[in-house]
């Protein structure tokens, strides 16, 4: 596991390295455009720009018979043809980045299923290279058949949200990360969309740096998760599709803005406190710090995140940047808060259960519980402050905080598993541990699986055996549209935490896990049979 583990961090370190060399390369370029004006940088060849949408269809060259089939294949037939595909040479990377542009063709960032969907794609591609290579397809089958049975039942090409747009001029603007916020504030999303395909024109890196302007707008999974995953997912279709993808985004900000308004609710107040936070602190004028906090300042830090109200969670994030500790350090305890608020969750009680026939039950915490979306949100931030500017940096781990905080209202007293729980647990054989943990699994007891999973890692065992055994769990239970992203968050979370702590993310995996099973995905045993699994 540790060589895994090692792997995975240095392919991570690796991605994101370059991802910050390609900022750091883009910034002349767009200080230029910033200096000339975008309507001059447009005429020099700089920027290209675009208007309204036009008539006619997005159009993925090479991809577009395998993105059609993605859209137009009737879901019943569609696993034996991937299979076929898969047989004659084509790889899984490919067909997730076909599914990738047939779900943001079909629903541009608009459609619940859809953009969950669409964020499930690359962790199911990523669970796919932790498992045996006879089985590797399944996850990627299971997202897949999901994504083209939404696109049917949403109306398929007919109802297609992404159109084309045309070359136009751009105009003056003093900045172009404040002028496409202004635009995605102001819910008019023609504006918005002309302003973020003009700066589409610029690199992808400083395109999305503009972008994190409107997603640090207001604090929702939702809208940080899409950013990311959307960000994931050139690695799969390639920066040619950038604006593609990264104008859901967009989009999903016009929406909000215009629920926001049509509910007469007034603007959310992290667009006041960010602000103000960056200036007490001076942060913009401070290079990232490098200090190491200890174990002890970790566990304050992520106290005070789970505890705190959202600006005082805020402030204490702010302030530990402001004291040169390093981003990595303050995000690694920020994950910590996410996870204490899925390891405190009582379940959901009668009402919140009602109104999901059954498939988040009384005591259930998998899908969109209140632990998860924090887990998936920290995770979310935490990436994009990886590979954005600096400003954007601090910028996103302070929304980040601000988003986490707050919510510990319906929290126990204590953290599972409870001490009379592990009292329970008396083998130290690691064989016998994952046995029992499979058992609680299918019994859906989640606080025997937390108690056994903490005690197998406090004994010392191998991660890996455990990750697969909960793999498997994740590959074959539908998991509320949130198990594979939850899945790539506790893989990256167990990864880049110190040892001291990194078992709580698996306690929290593993108690997902039990509160799913029971609920098999839709695809899932049709693909097995045609892989020969059955």
């Amino acid at each position: 596991m540790q060589k895994n583990r090692t792997s995975l961090h240095s392919r991570n370190r690796h991605l994101r390295l370059n991802s910050r060399r390609d900022f750091l390369a883009d910034v002349g370029r767009g200080m230029l455009i910033g200096g000339v004006g975008s309507s001059l940088a447009f005429d020099l060849g700089l920027a290209p720009v675009f208007a309204d949408e036009g008539p006619g269809r997005l159009d993925f060259g090479k991809l577009e018979p395998l993105v059609a089939l993605m859209q137009d294949l009737p879901v019943h037939k569609l696993q034996t043809r991937l299979v076929e595909k898969l047989n004659s040479g084509v790889e899984l990377k490919t067909l997730i980045a076909a599914g990738a542009l047939a779900n943001a063709r079909t629903f541009g960032g608009q459609d619940y299923v859809g953009y969950h969907t669409l964020m499930a794609l690359a962790p199911a591609y990523e669970m796919a290279s932790e498992l045996p290579e006879s089985m590797r397809p399944l996850p990627v089958l299971k997202v897949l058949h999901r994504n083209t049975n939404r696109i049917q039942q949403f109306g398929g090409r007919k109802k297609e949200v992404l159109r084309p747009l045309e070359p136009t001029a751009l105009g003056q603007a003093e900045g172009g990360s404040d002028w496409l916020r202004s635009a995605t504030r102001s819910a008019d999303m023609d504006r918005a969309e002309n302003t973020f395909a003009a700066l589409a024109g610029q690199s992808v890196g400083e395109a999305y740096n503009h972008l994190q302007y409107a997603v640090q707008d207001e604090v929702d999974v939702h809208r940080v998760v899409l950013s990311w995953r959307a960000w994931a997912l050139l690695d799969f279709t390639g920066t040619e599709q950038a604006h593609t993808l990264l104008r859901q985004s967009v989009r999903y900000c016009v929406n909000t803005e215009k629920n926001r308004r049509r509910n007469n609710r007034g603007p959310a107040e992290i667009r006041s406190v960010l602000p103000k936070l960056l200036d007490e602190y001076r942060l913009l004028d401070r290079k990232p710090g490098n200090r190491k906090g200890d174990d002890s300042w970790i566990r304050e830090l992520s106290q005070a995140v789970f505890a705190g109200t959202r600006e005082a969670a805020a402030g204490a994030v702010a302030a530990a940047l402001a004291e040169g500790y390093d981003p990595e350090q303050v995000g690694e305890a920020m994950s910590l808060a996410a996870n204490q608020l899925l390891l405190r969750d009582p379940g959901r009680d009668k009402k919140r259960a009602s109104n999901y026939n059954g498939k988040k039950p009384v005591g259930s915490v998998h899908g969109d519980s209140v632990g998860v979306h924090a887990s998936d949100a920290i995770n979310a931030w935490r990436n994009i402050a990886r590979v954005s500017n600096h400003r954007n940096t601090v910028a996103s781990l302070i929304v980040g905080a601000y988003h986490t905080g707050g919510q510990s209202g319906r929290s126990t007293a204590k953290a599972y598993p409870h001490a009379e729980q592990l009292e329970k647990i008396s083998d130290t054989d690691p064989a016998k541990l994952l046995k029992q943990i499979d058992g609680a699994i299918r019994e859906k007891d989640q606080m025997r699986v937390t108690a056994i999973v903490q005690r197998y890692g406090e004994q010392g065992h191998n991660a890996r055996p455990m990750f697969d055994l909960l793999l498997r769990y994740t590959t074959s239970e539908f998991g509320a549209l949130h198990a594979e992203k939850y899945y790539r968050t506790v893989t990256e979370e167990f990864a880049s935490t110190r040892p001291a702590f990194r078992w709580r993310q698996l306690v929290g995996l593993g108690r997902v896990m039990a509160s799913s099973y029971g609920n098999t995905a839709a695809g899932y045993n049709e693909a097995r049979q045609l892989l020969g699994l059955a």
